[in-house]
């Protein structure tokens, strides 16, 4: 079946969110899909997000009634239990935390756990039922796309073009298991993931036309500053000129920062703890998560609505030892500003660097939290390192995005900050307004996918290096001396993401079935060689090892190894990921070496598996 929609999802941190347009229109018409989800026993309701909350539970009557007839696949086979996601998942998070699940995104790109086994809720005990981040990322696309179904019966979510975001700072392994995520949930098997930053870009163009050249030049600079629920995003982007048209070039992208709204509710919640203490109330374990989903929304209303003075904060009492009923304190505009402001948006130099504050060289294996809560040093450090070779940062342009900027006041904060830094020829301009920073990943996501049938302005990322694979020659053995290798030009110069071709010659041989190296190189200076060029000598000064995979690939189950002649296919995805796929030329197998362009293009890789 043709698609007939574009639809862009945004998998986020807190909220998951899907924006869709007809696919056939000749402009674009972006709206966002009202999910229905539980909010209490018996009442179900329709909201522009989904919260990224999962509740473990056996009480059937909280089960959805149309869950398991829309859904592509029943809960239990994406989850491995029963469960509920979304409204009533977050308000259970204080009552049950043992049993709720959030922040699955961030735990998708933790390194040190096995992130395909059950390991969330991650505090919970023992024996209690536990799901993987993989399978509670699932859970949520499952519901958005139970939701879609439902609404449009006669265009099922698999058929349609579909782009689903990820930060710009997820490696490579975080994407694939974000794929591996998706594709469970009945996403098609041709989506394409988009870095977040990039689709808050395209949404505010989508705004503005054609009159975004109206608001930047060639020169300029975008910085876009990302701030969701759990993490910071950074993105910088080049304004250039090509053939008269003013095109936008990413340059470089920042390290995955797990600081953001969370972390503002826990410190208004910590303060809030302190002012209850003052009036002898003591609070317990649950009462403490309770009192940091009040402050969440305490933040909300004091920082984005400037005539309202206070808000107050209610606990509930739990026992008899504690409180015995309900109390409440008044959390006014001005703490809430003292307490945020400095904390997370301090005034700092340009040289300024994150803060390492550790206390002990033990740490619990948990999510890699940043310990400096200062996202105002963290943009100068990220910075820095994108102008390390002495570049000016010229005009520089501010796009705002996430939910902690709904607050003017923090908005506000960032801009003084960075124009008192002195590295920009002006001060830094706003682009766009704080509408729809909740909403602006998944409609950017899904003009993009528009873009992708009828074509508009692209970000550009090309790479700035050709890559190479090594290749053994052939020839008499010499004892003691290894086969020489030779270089194979496989991506060129300049070579767009998004793009992919194959590479010209005669076939050549593949181990597979046992341990090998596959040297990779890479050259900033041969920007000439095309795909399919041999160079016969390695010039060590011209030609540097990006990566050298180490691993086996599958091979016959009749013989341990073999040498299978292969023709090579390149491909350059959305994310910057250099997939190198391997195709037989005896049948219809094929094999892919993968890693990530851009990490290599900014610092050393060291060998992978």
């Amino acid at each position: 079946m043709a698609a007939e929609y574009a639809i862009g999802i945004d998998l986020g941190t807190t909220n998951s969110v899907l924006a869709y347009t007809p696919l056939h229109a000749d402009k674009p018409s972006v709206q966002v899909l009202r999910i229905r989800q539980l909010v209490a026993p018996g009442q179900v309701d329709f909201f522009d997000a989904l919260p990224s909350f999962l509740l473990q539970t056996n009480d059937e009557s909280l089960h959805l009634d149309w869950q398991a007839e829309a859904l592509t696949v029943s809960p239990p086979q994406v989850t491995g239990t029963p469960h509920v996601v979304g409204m009533y998942a977050r308000s259970q998070a204080a009552e049950q935390p043992e049993r709720t699940v959030s922040a699955a995104k961030s735990w998708l790109c933790h390194p040190q756990v096995d992130r395909r086994s059950p390991i969330l809720p991650w505090d919970s005990p023992d024996d209690s039922a536990k799901i993987s981040p993989v399978n509670a990322s699932a859970a949520y696309l499952a519901h958005l796309a139970a939701c879609w179904n439902e609404q449009f019966p006669d265009a099922p979510l698999r058929d349609q073009l579909v782009v689903l975001t990820v930060p710009a700072s997820f490696d490579v392994v975080a994407r694939e298991l974000t794929r591996e995520a998706a594709l469970l949930a009945g996403l098609p098997n041709d989506f394409v993931l988009l870095e977040e930053p990039q689709a808050a870009v395209y949404h505010w163009i989508l705004n503005v036309g054609d009159r975004w050249r109206k608001h930047a030049a060639k020169g300029d600079k975008i910085l876009v500053v990302d701030i969701g629920g759990g993490t910071t995003d950074l993105t910088l982007l080049q304004v250039d000129e090509n053939e008269g048209d003013l095109v936008l070039h990413r340059e470089a992208v920042g390290d995955h920062l797990l600081v953001g709204g969370e972390n503002m509710d826990l410190t208004l919640a910590h303060y809030a703890a302190q002012r209850f203490r003052e009036n002898q109330v003591r609070l317990n374990a649950w009462q403490s998560v309770s009192l940091w989903h009040a402050c969440r929304a305490a933040k909300e209303s004091l920082l984005s609505d400037s005539e309202r003075h206070s808000y107050p904060i209610t606990v509930l009492g739990r026992g008899t030892k504690l409180i015995g009923g309900t109390t409440s304190i008044e959390l006014t505009r001005d703490e809430a500003l003292a307490t945020l402001l400095d904390g997370f948006f301090p005034v700092c130099s340009f040289d300024d660097k994150p803060h390492s504050q550790a206390q002990s060289g033990f740490h619990e294996l948990g999510l890699p939290f940043e310990a400096d809560t200062g996202i105002t040093r963290h943009i100068a450090a990220f910075l820095n390192r994108s102008l390390q070779d002495g570049r000016s940062l010229g005009r520089i342009r501010l796009l705002f995005n996430g939910g902690v900027f709904k607050g003017k006041v923090l908005r506000q904060r960032l801009i003084d900050t960075i124009a008192s830094w002195g590295t920009s020829e002006a001060s830094p301009t706003v682009l766009g307004g704080p509408e729809d920073l909740d909403r602006s990943v998944a409609c950017g996501a899904a003009y993009y996918a528009w873009m992708k049938r009828h074509g508009g302005i692209r970000i550009r990322g090309g790479t700035t290096r050709s890559y190479y694979v090594g290749v053994e020659a052939s020839g008499l053995a010499v004892p003691g001396m290894p086969r020489p290798l030779q270089a194979l030009c496989v991506v060129p110069f300049g070579m767009e993401e998004g793009t992919e071709q194959d590479v010209p010659g005669r076939p050549l041989g593949l181990t597979i079935g046992q341990p090998s190296r596959f040297p990779f190189y890479h050259s900033s200076l041969r920007k000439d060689d095309r795909p399919g060029t041999v160079i016969r000598y390695i010039d060590e000064e011209a030609l540097h090892e990006a990566a050298t995979l180490e691993l086996c690939l599958p091979g016959d189950e009749q013989q341990e190894q073999s040498v299978v002649p292969v023709r090579f296919h390149s491909k350059i995805t959305e994310l910057g990921v250099f997939e190198l796929w391997c195709h037989s030329v005896q049948d219809d197998r094929r094999w892919k070496l993968e890693f990530d362009v851009r990490r290599v293009e900014h610092a050393p890789m060291e060998s992978s598996s």
